[in-house]
């Protein structure tokens, strides 16, 4: 299912579809000679926003669930990006501990967990799933609602190895974003591969610090095709000291969104564009779309009644905000049957493997639409993402619009892996 546009096929998003096409092979050399300098995240979901004249990701998920949302046409191309992840990671793996969120009673995530154990069993390995739950003591059968079911086991850490009772895995692979911190039981483990590592977790992970890789990223990319890098990049700020609650720190907060919209309303004017600018509040770490606010006037924090101080002060597993990302608000001009949409495009190792549109009924062109009652349509891969069709006009092929979508989200994958090895406690610093 391709969206509707409600944007007229003219203008910078054509444009820049245009360029991104003319330029695939220097951009597909940039990205592979980029690869050869960088190691990409395991697994990546980016959230774009196409607003017609700009088209950005506004999210970045190195914990992606939703694996369920892809069609049966995109796992083959999964389980080769698997095995070409794990053959670099690790050649001679046979076992795969994958260990999922602790909210496993929840059908539509327990059937991202089962589509992810497909994946990585049609690529050659043995996956079991072991459980940071400490009420799991025994192995345990979670229903799916196709009839099927998972069972969770408790972990078991003999010394410096972790695994499961007679299963002491080569690889772990973590679907579990670590919100509620880091557990000892993950920490100092011996010649085994934890995947991503516990830096990319949102108990130290920080969204400012990867929009400021992206940013980098898209300067180095925009350089390469001659054009404006706000074309795909948002303006992001962060904002320490912050407490909803208590209404601490909120004069900081409306200087900031002041500042990010008076930015967006020059860029507005310099491309001739009639929209209202806005902007999105967001947790500088978290996840699940909590805590998200679009702000049109930074005087409306001034009046937030005591539900939205509640709902901005407290995200995923009880986890307190204290710090937030001030974000260049992209509208979205995409539909699907009416409804708002957003694509979200996933990949595995440095492959694009398929993706879907996040749409919402009930949500406007300007609000987050990963929240209650979205729903999820599979993109319409005629073809691959990774092959346009070159000679037909922008906007006029579903191919091409996926493979820019596809371009933009390896940039931001590119990014995550720029934003992983500055924030590699392990890493060497040089002065």
């Amino acid at each position: 299912m391709v969206p509707h546009l409600t944007t007229a096929l003219t203008g910078p998003i054509n444009e820049l579809e245009q360029r991104i096409l003319e330029s695939m092979p220097a951009i597909e050399r940039w990205f592979r000679l980029e690869w050869m300098e960088h190691t990409p995240p395991f697994y990546t979901s980016v959230d774009l926003r196409n607003a017609g004249f700009k088209l950005a990701p506004v999210d970045t998920n190195l914990f992606p669930g939703g694996f369920n949302n892809l069609t049966a046409d995109m796992l083959p191309l999964s389980v080769q990006a698997a095995m070409a992840a794990i053959e670099k990671i690790c050649p001679e793996a046979k076992n795969l501990l994958l260990i999922p969120e602790n909210h496993t009673r929840n059908t539509f995530y327990l059937s991202n967990v089962a589509t992810l154990k497909r994946i990585f069993t049609q690529a050659g390995l043995n996956v079991r799933l072991g459980t940071l739950d400490p009420d799991v003591t025994e192995p345990t059968a979670l229903n799916l609602a196709d009839g099927s079911s998972l069972t969770v086991e408790p972990l078991v850490r003999n010394r410096g190895r972790l695994g499961l009772k007679d299963f002491d895995p080569c690889t772990i692979l973590l679907n579990n974003d670590l919100s509620a911190g880091v557990p000892r039981v993950l920490e100092h483990l011996h010649e085994q591969y934890l995947l991503p590592p516990l830096h990319a977790g949102w108990a130290l992970r920080r969204k400012s610090q990867h929009f400021k890789a992206y940013e980098e990223v898209a300067k180095k990319f925009s350089k390469l095709l001659g054009m404006d890098p706000w074309l795909i990049h948002p303006m992001s700020v962060p904002v320490e000291g912050v407490d909803f609650s208590e209404g601490q720190g909120l004069e900081a907060l409306q200087a900031q969104v002041d500042l990010v919209l008076s930015k967006t309303r020059k860029k507005y004017k310099e491309y001739g564009i009639n929209e209202k600018p806005f902007a999105v509040i967001k947790p500088d770490a978290g996840t699940y779309g909590m805590g998200v606010m679009t702000v049109r006037d930074a005087k409306e924090l001034v009046d937030l009644n005591r539900r939205s101080r509640n709902k901005m002060s407290v995200i995923k597993d009880g986890q307190e905000v204290h710090q937030v990302l001030v974000q260049e608000g992209v509208v979205t001009h995409e539909r699907v049957n009416d409804a708002v949409a957003e694509p979200v495009v996933y990949m595995m190792d440095r492959y694009v493997v398929g993706g879907f549109y996040r749409i919402h009924a009930d949500r406007g062109a300007d609000e987050n639409l990963n929240a209650p009652g979205s729903s999820f349509v599979p993109l319409a891969f005629a073809q691959s993402s990774q092959l346009p069709r070159p000679g037909e006009k922008p906007g006029a092929s579903a191919p091409n619009r996926f493979y820019m979508y596809g371009v933009i989200a390896r940039l931001a994958m590119l990014a995550a892996s720029y934003e992983l090895e500055l924030t590699d406690p392990e890493a060497e610093v040089y002065a």
